[in-house]
């Protein structure tokens, strides 16, 4: 019991070092391109990484491994997924692009239900179209104003895509675990999405400042760290125990916009943010609340059996032959 406890607090660690971390990126983003915040946030982080494996006595062993393709392919798609989240950090509140991020797990009910034709359930497709009605909530105060801001529209577009190209890199993540350790795909990642970075320098860098330095080097530091608190998590706890947490992400992302920037979504905004996070919260729980809705009505149907048989009316005595 104490380990699942310490997995929790762990979890809840990575989820306020992720925060800090998003909140780092977007002080970034005001003098920075998003490729040079990318190399920065990959590279920088690769230190923690590197000495967490010491600490754990796995390196230089760790960095050996026989599937160089999919650690490429996975660190392919993260790269994307974390470009595009940087773009929609640099240009929206942390609260709204947070929320969009949850968008995720809902993505891919639809391509399961066109493409594969499963059927996912009433609850499943119910919180698919509720969160996209909590997107739709979200643009609702750019689309009901006369002319559009341009790069509010950006930073929704970047979250969205964030949101499906996360879903596939997940997909990936899933698929290495099976031989991997968490420390080699996360070094791995870290390196491929530093290159990444660093071929976006034709496309112009800016000087790197003393006060935007802090926040390039906070970014690598807060991520490399955050991705060993989740590691040392999912060691001490089951994933479904920890799952239920990640949705505090919420919490940090509107307390920082709040103490750090004075400011808040609209509310219709905010309705919107809070409706995917239960959306999403619903999908990734459908199988356990469905289950426990079967065992409440395993434990009624026998009472409401004896209840129906105690109130049938009495059954007269049957007559003898002398009666």
């Amino acid at each position: 019991m104490n380990s699942v406890w310490t997995g929790i607090g762990l979890r809840l660690a990575a989820t306020g070092l992720f925060a800090i971390m998003s909140l780092f990126v977007r002080m970034a983003s005001l003098e920075a391109p998003v490729g040079q915040i990318m190399f920065w946030r990959s590279s920088v982080a690769i230190v923690p990484i590197v000495l967490y494996l010491m600490w754990r006595h796995e390196f230089p062993r760790a960095l050996r491994t026989k599937r160089p393709w999919g650690h490429l392919k996975r660190s392919t798609f993260g790269g994307v997924s974390m470009f595009l989240s940087f773009v929609s950090l640099a240009y929206l509140p942390l609260a709204l692009a947070t929320a969009l991020g949850f968008l995720a797990p809902l993505v891919v009910i639809p391509v399961a239900i066109i493409v594969l034709r499963e059927n996912p359930g009433w609850l499943v497709t119910g919180a698919t179209v509720a969160g996209f009605a909590g997107v739709f909530l979200i643009l609702w105060p750019m689309i009901s104003t006369p002319g559009l801001d341009h790069e509010t529209m950006i930073g929704i577009g970047a979250g969205i895509a964030f949101a499906i190209t996360t879903a596939f890199a997940k997909t990936q993540i899933k698929a290495l675990t099976t031989t991997e350790p968490s420390g080699t795909i996360a070094f791995y990642f870290a390196l491929v999405c530093s290159i990444g970075g660093l071929l976006t320098i034709p496309f112009g860098w800016a000087p790197v400042s003393s006060g935007n330095l802090v926040w390039l080097i906070g970014a690598g530091l807060t991520g490399g760290l955050a991705h060993i608190a989740m590691t040392e998590a999912l060691a001490r706890a089951p994933v479904s125990t920890l799952s239920a947490f990640e949705y505090t992400a919420m919490i940090w992302a509107i307390a920082l916009d709040l103490l750090v920037f004075g400011v808040l979504p609209a509310p219709v905004s905010l309705m919107g943010a809070v409706l995917i996070v239960l959306a999403a919260a619903l999908v990734m729980f459908n199988d356990r609340l469905v289950d426990l809705a079967k065992r409440q009505l395993a434990k009624t149907a026998p009472a409401l059996d004896a209840g129906t048989l105690s109130d049938a009316p009495p059954t007269a005595p049957a007559k003898t032959p002398a009666e």
